[in-house]
């Protein structure tokens, strides 16, 4: 083989490995910063990319999310109690060439904000508050490390309180105290529970006693109407016997002597009851006539039978 031919294909596998290592992938979750004898050049975006071998270089930044834990630490509150505090951070890359150049280690950074910040927000809070606060807490150092981090090319997506520990002193006292008020609630909500029942029963009682007067009342009211219809039945049964007595002795046309008879036997009548005294009329002279004349008729008639025998 002639040696131009050996040179020329030499060349070519040259040329070939040259371009070969040239050719980049860069990954879809992947940024590639390209830097030129050490200077910043370019970002790369995902996929296939060439760069010039041996003068250029890439460096891959992961765009994902970062989740950044930090470590337990303990914090004094404002009341001065000492709490543990863990949390985890997650940043986001937003600018990769901020985040490669500005900052030498992202993550021991971002920690070591994340424990100072946390510190202070949590000891600007009473264990009371600290403890029931939690949303409160991590929207507060979410807004500060998203300011802090700007300057290193990243956002912080969310903050995450994972625990607040309290001294074991301090979470017996709590103990006691919540069960303290667990009681408390309790027998308040059985004394209102009693008091609603006593309430319910007064309510039962007077509505019963109500309805019971309203009862009586209307049965009273009843019986007073029933006597009442009576009565007037009873005197419009007398007043049309009187009529009717009355126009049967108009129309009979009563001799005095009938009168006085009847009279008689009222009399009669009224000395059988349990009365001591008896009112006799004003006008007697009429009646004490008629009956002297009855008297006269009855001894005449006795004379008279008298002396029928001796003829």
């Amino acid at each position: 083989m002639p040696p131009l031919a050996i040179i020329l294909i030499a060349f070519i596998l040259l040329l070939v490995v040259y371009v070969g290592l040239g050719l980049k992938i860069v990954r879809q979750f992947e940024a590639g910063l390209v830097e030129r004898f050490g200077k910043y050049r370019e970002t790369l975006d995902p996929g296939l990319q060439l760069i010039v071998p041996f003068i250029d270089r890439i460096r891959r930044v992961d765009m994902r999310e970062i989740v950044v834990d930090v470590p337990p630490q303990e914090v004094i509150t404002k009341d001065n109690v000492v709490v543990t505090v863990d949390a985890v951070v997650y940043y986001q890359a937003t600018d990769p060439v901020k985040l490669v150049y500005n900052v030498q280690n992202f993550v021991l950074a971002a920690t070591k904000l994340a424990q100072t910040n946390l510190r202070n927000v949590v000891g600007d809070l009473d264990l009371d508050d600290a403890l029931t606060s939690r949303e409160t807490i991590n929207a507060q150092l979410r807004t500060i490390l998203d300011e802090a981090t700007d300057v290193w090319g990243t956002r912080v997506v969310r903050v995450e309180i994972q625990r607040i520990d309290p001294p074991a002193d301090v979470t017996d006292a709590m103990h006691r105290q919540m069960k303290a008020e667990r009681e408390r609630r309790a027998a308040v909500t059985e004394a209102e529970g009693l008091k609603r029942s006593e309430i319910l029963k007064a309510e039962g009682i007077k509505q019963s006693r109500i309805l019971e007067a309203e009862g009586q009342a209307e049965a009273i009211r009843q019986v007073a109407e029933a006597e009442r219809f009576q009565k007037e039945t009873v005197a419009e049964g007398e007043g049309r016997a009187i009529e009717r007595v009355f126009g049967a002795i108009h129309t009979g046309d009563p001799s005095p002597d009938l009168i006085a008879i009847r009279y008689l036997e009222t009399l009669q009548g009224i000395a059988d009851g349990k009365a001591t005294k008896i009112f006799m009329p004003v006008e007697m002279s009429g009646i004490l006539s008629s009956i002297g004349a009855i008297s006269e008729v009855f001894h005449g008639s006795g004379t008279d039978g008298a002396h029928t025998p001796q003829r």
